[in-house]
């Protein structure tokens, strides 16, 4: 007889011998990276074969564009050098104008004066008569937005400033154009500066001509310095440019003048084949009576 705690050979006690059926695992059951308690593939290893070859060559465009991107802003900021002389043409196509970069906050002699963009427009009422409004002051309307938020707006901090120095950086001081870039320039300020004042300022008619100018002011030196500035206004005055349905948002120019023609035609046809028809058939109940 066994004793009692003691399993014998072909005992059924939770020992694990070696015939014994107990609660001992045998070698490898549940484990192992097949087995039941192992933790499902993520990322990239979770998808199929096919996916992960597309997943892969996104991430690989994406690197490449970014090392070219980097490379690119690199050789438009650093000194002159071979290498951007002689892809100069390269690189400003890749950067200019929305990656163009600004590196006068790290000049030894930083900007020292608040420059406000001002508009003056002349306007078309319904009657055909014209006026012209008093000087409008975009700037303002930029430091208003800006103002006691939070989270304030890119655009209402950097475009109409950077759309200001875009055309300064292309004209000389007669406002002629001193290279290509004179035309763009001039359209972008244009374009802009008609958006604005249209889009955030209830004129009482339509924007014929603008014209544009800034005003510069010199920052007062400190109290604790005896540097003398003359803080008056300086101004830059443009000359009238006329505006054309293609320096209007879509929907106020050209486009909208050709779904009224197409509504005019589809209405004009429509109406005239309708009263065709309702012709023909009254002169048919005619006939018939």
């Amino acid at each position: 007889m066994s004793e009692p705690g003691h399993d014998g050979p072909g005992g059924s006690g939770s020992g694990e011998g070696p015939g014994g059926s107990g609660s001992g695992r045998s070698p490898g059951a549940g484990s192992g990276p097949e087995g039941p308690g192992a933790a499902p593939a993520a990322g990239l290893a979770a998808l199929s074969f096919p996916y992960q070859v597309t997943a892969a060559v996104v991430l690989g465009l994406a690197a490449l564009v970014g090392a070219v991107h980097l490379l690119m802003v690199f050789l438009h900021v650093a000194p002159s050098n071979t290498a951007s002389k002689e892809y100069s043409e390269a690189v400003d196509g890749w950067v200019l104008p929305e990656f163009e970069q600004n590196w006068k906050l790290f000049a030894p002699n930083p900007l020292q004066q608040n420059i406000t963009i001002q508009v003056k427009a002349e306007l078309s009422g319904a009657g055909g008569e014209k006026k012209t409004t008093e000087w409008i002051d975009l700037g303002a309307d930029d430091v208003d937005a800006i103002r006691g938020s939070l989270l304030p707006s890119h655009t209402a901090q950097n475009q109409l400033r950077r759309a200001w120095d875009f055309y300064t950086g292309s004209h000389d001081d007669q406002n002629r154009a001193t290279g290509r870039r004179g035309e763009q320039s001039e359209t972008y300020l244009r374009r802009l500066v008609t958006l604005r004042i249209e889009r955030d300022h209830d004129l009482g008619g339509r924007v014929e001509r603008i014209q544009i100018r800034s005003v510069a002011t010199l920052v007062k030196a400190p109290p604790w310095s005896k540097e003398k500035t003359d803080t008056r206004p300086s101004y830059r005055v443009l000359p009238w440019w006329n505006v054309t349905d293609a320096d209007r948002p879509l929907g106020h120019g050209v486009r909208a003048a050709d779904s009224g023609e197409s509504s005019g035609k589809g209405g004009g046809e429509g109406s005239g084949e309708g009263s065709g028809k309702d012709g023909g058939n009254g002169e048919r109940a005619e006939a018939a009576r």
